[in-house]
């Protein structure tokens, strides 16, 4: 059994690496590269790739279809849109409010080896699935392997 000895600047590295992380979650909402100015909502994403495929997943919890719009200018893809406040007022006291309303804008840099023409948007229980085809130079190919013998 191997001992390995304990190195306090290690467990404080972790501890800056975790409040890094918080902070970024919480706080880097307000960056103007991917969120539009103000007390808008944010969104969050997945994104992970396949041979075939780079898929964007987008949490929008109590967003309409038709109230979001995603346009791909250059590398970049774009979603906004608006959740709306309900008009009815329930009645009584309010305890709390913890929902978000408002305007919101996420932008991220797709690959240079997608093909932004065919994208594929679906939605689903608030779920915004984009998937977004790579390019035939992308995709892995196949190399044959040849031994001396069959070069004759």
């Amino acid at each position: 059994m191997a001992l390995t000895r304990w190195d306090p600047f290690h467990e404080m590295m972790s501890l800056r690496e975790a409040m890094n992380r918080l902070f970024d979650q919480e706080f880097g909402r307000f960056s103007r590269t991917s969120f539009e100015e103000g007390d808008g909502m944010s969104i969050t994403m997945d994104m992970y790739e396949t041979d075939e495929y780079v898929t964007l997943e987008a949490l929008l919890p109590g967003v309409k279809p038709e109230e979001v719009n995603i346009t791909v200018t250059g590398n970049t893809l774009t979603i906004k849109g608006e959740v709306r406040e309900e008009e009815e007022r329930r009645q009584g006291s309010v305890y709390f409010r913890e929902r978000r309303f408002g305007s919101f804008r996420r932008a991220v840099n797709l690959p240079s080896n997608v093909d932004a023409d065919a994208i594929d948007a679906s939605f689903e229980n608030g779920i915004l699935k984009l998937r977004i085809p790579k390019t035939e130079e992308a995709k892995p190919k196949q190399i044959p392997i040849t031994t001396g013998q069959q070069k004759k």
